[in-house]
């Protein structure tokens, strides 16, 4: 009961802090209503990871991948009916980011393997240096140059299928669900690491230049 009063407060918390981000004029669109719902879901799927059920794993793994899809959802609605935004373009990565980061730390601490622990710190730390060079990119004028690309969705893209198949856990038809899950994390380090390398690429005649 503790750890669900603590969960519902960490719910409330995060949705105060949504309500506080918006203008009092923002029209809150469809598209950052489904990013929003992504952020929202990650308190739930905290919750379930930790409920001492067999099938409270399954649930969070679903809620995970339900959330995950709204991902997709969220920038083809804002695209396609006039609904980008600047407070969406902000909102967008951070719930990726925080869905990623938070179910990582969950899987670290369940499983004793230090091959998850490794694949956990590769792209954490992936997230933090490209969000910093973003920032410093963007205080030149130069953040198109590192703008989000082809390796960076699809590294997005295996790590939402690999998280979510590992928070699962239970097999589904004779198939190891976790290991599977397992083998779509691991490729998207190897994606985390060369999208790095690309962006980094990118900026380095930027870092030369003399300021």
């Amino acid at each position: 009961m503790v750890l669900v009063n603590h969960y519902q407060l960490e719910f409330l918390i995060i949705c105060i802090i949504i309500a506080e981000l918006y203008d009092i004029d923002m029209k809150i669109t469809f598209a950052n209503l489904l990013t929003m719902l992504r952020i929202a879901a990650i308190p739930v799927v905290v919750i379930c990871f930790y409920i001492q059920n067999e099938s409270a794993r399954p649930i969070a793994g679903i809620i995970f991948g339900v959330a995950a899809i709204t991902d997709l959802l969220d920038g083809y609605v804002a695209r396609n009916f006039g609904q980008m935004s600047r407070f969406g373009a902000f909102l967008d990565p951070v719930a990726d980011k925080l869905m990623v980061a938070i179910v990582l730390v969950l899987l670290v601490q369940s499983d004793p393997g230090w091959y998850v622990d490794i694949i956990a710190v590769i792209i954490i730390g992936r997230e933090i240096t490209i969000s910093a060079l973003r920032e410093w990119m963007a205080t030149i004028g130069d953040r198109g140059k590192v703008a989000v690309s082809w390796s960076g969705k699809l590294k997005t893209t295996l790590q939402m299928f690999g998280i979510g198949f590992m928070v699962y856990l239970q097999p589904i038809l004779g198939i190891d669900v976790y290991a599977l899950g397992f083998t779509f994390l691991l490729l998207s380090a190897g994606m985390t690491l060369w999208s790095m390398f690309k962006y980094l690429e990118a900026a380095w005649p930027s870092m030369q230049k003399e300021s």
